[in-house]
């Protein structure tokens, strides 16, 4: 790759927060935290002055859900993705607590993401909430093509995001989160000195906690440590692929193509229940969230276009242990029916003596459509539970 590659990541800032807060703007300035499984009516009446409505606050939670994410607010308290609802409330307890309304999401998802599109067509979509694109072909300044493209989306959803533009995509999305929210920021290969070497090594994706607990171990916390790290130390702590890679990324060095089309290895959906079921008491919300969870998987294939040959299961017990199973098929499915039954095979293979507190359904090996069977009928069958 050149170095006359332009590439941005584009963020957006907090964005299942800054959607609910468009719903409720009395809410801006405040600590919120979205996640769990809160009744959302309660928070329409309040929003609606209904005499006694009010938001529920994360002190009143009661349950296993996780924040899905939270405002810059609640950051501020300690509160992030990915923790769980009961420990955030002790870090946060007067947090308003409100339910991740996904389909919401994904239309501004949606949104952003054409306004994107038509000023820069070259994208490569990282998810819900984020994507790179190649300017290397627009002949406009960076900084200006940068304010236009956050205006369109500010436009087009309401939203603020925050763009960083360098040579190359690792540069980019390091760039993107050093001024957030609502940033804009320029970070080139000369810049990698004072810019990206003071930041902590796990700044890097790819460099995980294992990895950043052996670096430190070995005094290496910062990029610019781990850019002056011996090779022959960073080949011994994690092999030769590992070592050359970390060595380079360290110096800025990226050369990474973007995917702008791309087949997602799998699909899947899962949940965790408000209270530990067991296969023979509950066997009956059991088989309803399970048929749930086939159907759903197979919403998503049919509006992603595609089917899979190999149908997973994945169930966590009261203890955190896990368990997971597969079954690969002759030809690849997309019905709801054909991948009840084929989950409900895997299903019949794994213990059900203890109960079980999270259940999922995963479909991989995706293809094309018209490589796919017949469709079964109905989504019934006999099953475990």
């Amino acid at each position: 790759m050149t170095s006359s590659r332009r590439i941005a990541h584009l963020d957006m800032d907090a964005f299942f927060a800054s959607v609910e807060l468009l719903h409720y703007p009395e809410l801006r300035g405040q600590a919120v935290v979205v996640g769990g499984r809160s009744a959302r009516v309660a928070a329409k009446a309040a929003t609606a002055g209904e005499a006694g409505a009010r938001f529920p606050r994360l002190r009143e939670y009661v349950g296993r859900g996780v924040v899905t994410t939270s405002t810059y607010e609640a950051r501020a308290l300690g509160v992030f993705s990915g923790m769980g609802l009961m420990q955030s409330a002790r870090l946060a307890p007067d947090a308003i607590l409100l339910p991740a309304n996904f389909d919401a999401y994904r239309e501004y998802s949606r949104r952003f993401k054409a306004a994107v599109a038509a000023i820069a067509p070259r994208i490569e979509d990282r998810g819900i909430d984020e994507i790179y694109i190649d300017l290397s072909d627009i002949d406009e300044a960076s900084e200006p093509l940068a304010r236009r493209i956050k205006d369109a989306v500010f436009a087009a959803t309401g939203l603020h995001c925050s763009i960083g533009i360098s040579p190359n995509k690792l540069l980019a999305k390091i760039a993107s989160d050093l001024d957030k929210p609502d940033g804009l920021t320029l970070l080139g290969r000369e810049d990698v000195p004072t810019r990206l070497w003071p930041l902590p090594a796990r700044k890097i994706n790819g460099i995980g906690p294992k990895a950043s607990e052996v670096l430190a171990r070995n005094g290496i916390n910062t990029i610019g440590e781990l850019a002056a790290a011996p090779r022959e130390l960073l080949l011994r702590l994690f092999g030769s692929a590992t070592a050359a890679w970390m060595n380079r990324v360290a110096h800025g060095e990226d050369e990474r193509p973007l995917v702008t089309a791309s087949v997602p290895k799998s699909l899947s959906r899962e949940t965790t229940f408000e209270r530990d079921l067991h296969a023979r008491q509950d066997r009956e919300q059991l088989s309803e969230i399970f048929t749930k969870l086939c159907t759903r998987v197979a919403a998503d294939l049919e509006r992603k276009g595609y089917a899979g040959r190999t149908i997973g299961i994945k169930l966590k017990y009261a203890d955190f242990s896990s368990v997971t199973r597969d079954l690969t098929l002759p030809v690849a499915v997309a019905d709801a029916g054909a991948i009840r039954k084929a989950a409900g095979e895997c299903l019949k293979r794994v213990p059900l003596s203890k109960k079980i507190r999270l259940l999922g359904v995963r479909v991989s090996g995706l293809v094309a459509p018209q490589q796919q069977a017949p469709e079964a009928s109905g989504v019934q069958g006999e099953l475990p539970f």
